[in-house]
């Protein structure tokens, strides 16, 4: 029986049908290497969407392997309870320094854990202080936090919660975003035309809410809608003012996907809670941390039977390989000007997709911001699955596109090759095409 027979067997494969694999078969990967996948049968593909919007830094990043194996040398994991180590420490303290005010780390093993541990450590902080009428979140509709109980009542993605919706705790959502197609849009300087509608939203929540969840500037699984940095500024400003903690959500557009280490920086704010997966490891490992302020550690720092204890936990918390890797993958940001190459990027890549929409004449509402460029399929003839079609026929031409429905964008590594993305574009082209017929 040949592997992909074995593998069919067996194995559910995320965020997938698996009838589909009756018609087109799984791909079976041999290795990985900066911005190329390469298959069984020698075929190389370019990774457009950095393998779901993790590897920041390619495949095998020669620095952050040396990391992981240098400590495989020392030890893989041992209880992060009651233990610290060098490498962990470290990481704390440049993760601490992201930001003026986020200078405590708790850390888990993916993204919608980390969502939440912050979700979770809002509510345990309105239980110490008294504040239980405090219990409800609000988030922004066409969010996504996750798949996990809590992560997903403040997730507005119909298809992720419809079945489940008799389950999870029932949560507001701000309708109205401001959305915008780039920086030079009016809109991100200057939403105070819509804001009044926006607030007279938030306040009927202004007493019960505990936490207001964001995903900073880009909404990645809504088919990376970009909103107004005046309008983020001005929610945060609305939640300070009324007692309400900021969550924000960085775990597409944290470590330089949006062009700055952290995406919330266009709005020159900081929240209370922020929570970082994907790139930070350059998706070598499963690795997260949630960061929070002096007053919220404070709040649970006391004698043990005050019953203050935060008890979340997580068995590879502080895993000692995923910290290492973290570790390096910030020093190569640094070091390698990985968020400058992004901004010097973003322009080209841009331009790039504007081409492809003037040549082909079936795309619409082109936007971007760092290395992040998305535009919608035309699709007048109603072609079932048209996002599905054009993967396939990426795939076949030599490139992962796995579109958002019948969002087309490209996401690839923050260090691509020009050529690369000259190469990514031809292929997008043809694929767009083939689709079609």
């Amino acid at each position: 029986m040949d592997l992909v027979k074995r593998s069919l067997k067996h194995i559910w494969n995320p965020c997938s049908q698996m009838k589909d694999y009756e018609q087109f078969p799984l791909l079976v990967i041999k290795s990985a290497k900066g911005s190329y996948v390469e298959l069984e049968n020698g075929q190389k593909l370019i990774d457009g969407i950095s393998s779901w919007w993790c590897h920041s830094l390619g495949h095998g990043h020669p620095r952050l392997k040396a990391a992981l194996l240098a400590q495989m040398e020392k030890f893989e994991h041992v209880i992060f309870a009651d233990t610290t180590f060098e490498a962990i420490v470290k990481l704390s303290e440049k993760l601490a320094n992201l930001t003026k005010t986020l200078k405590h780390v708790s850390f888990a093993s993916d993204g919608s854990c980390a969502v939440e541990i912050a979700m979770k450590m809002s509510l345990h902080a309105r239980y110490i202080l008294g504040e239980h009428q405090r219990c409800k979140f609000m988030a922004l509709e066409n969010s996504y936090h996750g798949e996990t109980g809590l992560a997903l009542s403040v997730s507005d993605m119909g298809r992720f919660r419809a079945p489940y919706e008799a389950s999870i705790l029932p949560q507001a959502f701000l309708k109205g975003v401001p959305y915008v197609s780039s920086t030079d849009d009016p809109l991100w300087h200057d939403c105070s035309a819509v804001w009044p509608a926006l607030e007279a939203q938030l306040n009927p929540h202004a007493a019960t809410l505990t936490a207001f969840l964001v995903e900073p500037i880009v909404q990645g699984s809504a088919g990376m809608m970009i909103y107004s940095q005046d309008f983020l500024k001005r929610l945060r400003q609305w939640t300070k003012a009324n007692n309400i903690h900021l969550i924000a959500d960085e775990i597409m557009t944290g470590i330089g996907r949006t062009g700055l280490p952290l995406a919330f920086q266009y709005a020159d704010i900081e929240p209370d809670f922020m929570c970082l997966s994907k790139g930070l490891t350059s998706g070598f490992l499963p690795f997260s941390v949630t960061l929070t302020t002096d007053a919220i550690y404070e709040l649970f720092y006391d004698d043990y039977a005050t019953g203050k204890t935060f008890f979340h936990s997580h068995t590879h918390s502080g895993n000692a390989l995923g910290a290492s890797v973290a570790l390096a993958c910030l020093e190569v940001m640094e070091q390698e000007n990985i968020y400058t190459q992004v901004q010097d990027n973003a322009l080209f890549l841009k331009n790039l997709m504007q081409e492809l929409m003037d040549e082909t004449g079936q795309l619409i509402n082109l936007r971007h911001l760092g290395a992040i460029v998305a535009v919608d399929l035309v699709n007048p003839q109603n072609i079932p699955r048209l996002g599905h079609r054009v993967f396939q026929e990426a795939l076949k031409r030599g490139a992962i596109l796995r579109p958002l429905g019948n969002t087309l964008y490209w996401l690839p590594p923050l260090n691509i090759e020009r050529d690369t993305l000259l190469d990514l574009q031809k292929i997008t082209k043809a694929a767009i095409v083939a689709a079609r017929v």
